[in-house]
């Protein structure tokens, strides 16, 4: 794939994160409302370890797909050059 393309996919995902996080925080008000109206309790915040275990997962998914990506270039050359000889 292209540097470019990895690049803007990159910074696809980092302008996606920062609108839900934008969403998250415009609603967070309304949202208060609500459970007031309603008598529902908020979410507690996840602690310490659920956010560093969410951090390991995704760390994990990432590398995975970014090896398979990484064997399948690999691959794709290794019979490249195969074929050249």
């Amino acid at each position: 794939m292209s540097k470019h393309f990895e690049d803007a996919r990159y910074y696809l995902g980092r302008a996606t994160e920062h609108a839900a996080a934008g969403v998250k925080e415009e609603l967070e008000p309304i949202e208060e409302r609500v459970r007031e109206f309603v008598g529902e309790e908020a979410e507690p915040d996840p602690s310490r370890l659920e956010r560093i275990e969410a951090d390991l997962k995704e760390l994990s998914e990432r590398a995975e797909g970014e090896t398979k990506r990484a064997v399948g270039d690999a691959r794709d050359r290794l019979a490249a050059y195969r074929a050249e000889r």
